[in-house]
């Protein structure tokens, strides 16, 4: 069974202008909540099991989806405080039931194959696969760099001006008992924390097959969304 771990607990700040006070998964997509049109591609991927990693406002989410989607049995991991990107995988991690899980963003509408996915985490007997993608203006998440002979990701570069390159697209796929190998804080970021610092250690493989990737964290993007998104998921 394919089970993933979605972050769903951002305020979604930068979106208050167009935004009602919901947190960020829920912004109204041609309306849907996002995290709607999100779990729609999970279905269709046949993914048997999500948990949502919650936080603000975490009973509007509860209250909405309940305890399934479609073909989904939904779980919930709450957080009572803030815990980074780190700190919420690492707690909902203790919700899954699987060997390995996906993890991805619940505010970045991101179109990939997850068998492939899972199949290039499990052929590269490392720790994580990190989905990448390929963007003409990087400029907004800084790059990847990827060493091409054995297709591993062996480092990042801050943010700069505007130019091509591959950026971490926010997918990963990565074994339920990760953390037990690695010392980690209750709060901390899974991107500048853990995976930069321990990327010596973790050899992630850079997984290059995100077939559409739109994040709507920003009011120009989120307007964006509004047709692209319904354009993806075929409705």
């Amino acid at each position: 069974m394919i089970e993933a771990i979605i972050l769903a607990g951002g305020e979604g700040k930068r979106l208050r202008a167009v935004v009602s006070e919901v947190p960020k998964p829920m912004a109204e997509i041609a309306g849907r909540p996002f995290l709607w049109w999100l779990m729609t591609l999970l279905d269709r991927q046949q993914v048997g099991r999500v948990i949502l990693s919650v936080g603000y406002k975490a009973e509007v989410i509860q209250d909405y989806f309940g305890d399934a989607f479609g073909g989904i049995e939904i779980g919930y991991s709450v957080e009572t405080e803030p815990l980074g990107t780190g700190g919420a995988i690492r707690l909902a991690l203790e919700k899954v039931r699987e060997s390995r899980v996906i993890v991805l963003n619940g505010d970045t509408f991101t179109d990939v194959d997850l068998q492939s996915l899972i199949r290039a985490f499990e052929s590269s007997q490392t720790e994580l696969a990190v989905g990448v993608t390929y963007l003409n203006d990087i400029s907004r998440y800084g790059a990847v760099v990827i060493d091409e002979k054995t297709n591993t990701v062996i480092g990042f570069e801050e943010k700069q001006g505007v130019s091509a390159g591959y950026i971490n697209a926010g997918v990963y796929c990565l074994p339920r008992d990760i953390f037990l190998r690695h010392l980690v804080p209750t709060r901390f970021s899974f991107e500048r924390d853990f995976l930069a610092k321990q990327l010596r250690a973790l050899r992630p493989v850079a997984f290059n097959g995100i077939r559409a990737f739109i994040d709507i964290g920003v009011p120009e993007d989120y307007a964006r969304a509004q047709t692209l998104i319904p354009e993806l998921a075929g409705a």
